[in-house]
């Protein structure tokens, strides 16, 4: 006598489960991304009252930007400002550096705080090769400047203005070797705070004192 073998037959997914199911796939992040939002503004809001310090006032320079303009003191006076310390062809924490300033873009665009990047490799980092680097970060126009210039000049605002830490590397990389700090600069010139742009919180802290900022110095 024959043993008889059961057979299930097959279910497949009706075209309306399928696409609830594509649905789902694309709302999840969507979604998640608009809840890490919300966090971070509540973060920002928490944190926006703490008292800010001061750490004194930055020397007048000029420099180039990556349209091959002057930009300098005489450009940002009486704008809130945050700096960073770059340069292109970093293998190392500037691409992460330059990716907190590229957040910055969006929360700040209802208020007339600039961003500036300063390359501390000047001799490669050519007015053209900044403005490359800025487009591949959708860098807004008029709003986050890229500058460059005299090394001499650079390094000496780095190290007596800004207080940072800067030099040419060391002879096996022949890197230049800089901060990864982020630099908050008020209506006057003046230092505000200084954010590690490596640390998870660095956008958060650093958007809840602009904010302070911005209410405490209005335009």
């Amino acid at each position: 006598m024959k043993s008889e073998t059961a057979t299930v037959p097959l279910t497949h997914p009706t075209p309306r489960s399928s696409t609830a199911w594509k649905a789902t796939l694309i709302l999840i992040p969507i979604v998640t991304a608009g809840l890490l939002l919300w966090l971070r503004q509540a973060q920002v809001q928490q944190l926006t009252n703490r008292t800010i310090s001061s750490y004194g006032a930055l020397p007048s320079f000029e420099l180039v930007n990556q349209d091959a303009e002057p930009f300098g003191s005489a450009q940002l006076a009486g704008k809130i400002w945050i700096a960073d310390f770059i340069f292109t062809s970093c293998p190392g924490p500037c691409p992460i550096i330059s990716s907190r300033m590229s957040e910055l873009q969006k929360p700040l665009e209802k208020t007339d705080i600039h961003l500036v990047s300063f390359t501390v490799d000047p001799e490669k980092d050519t007015p053209e090769v900044l403005r490359v680097y800025a487009e591949k970060l959708h860098a807004q126009p008029k709003r986050w400047d890229f500058l460059t210039g005299s090394r001499p000049a650079i390094y000496a605002l780095t190290r007596d203005g800004f207080k940072l830490a800067v030099s040419e590397g060391s002879d096996e990389t022949g890197m230049p070797v800089h901060s990864t700090r982020v630099v908050l600069v008020d209506r006057h010139g003046t230092i505000r705070g200084y954010y590690d742009a490596l640390a998870p919180d660095a956008v958060t802290k650093l958007l809840a004192d602009a904010n302070h900022l911005f209410r405490e110095q209005p335009k």
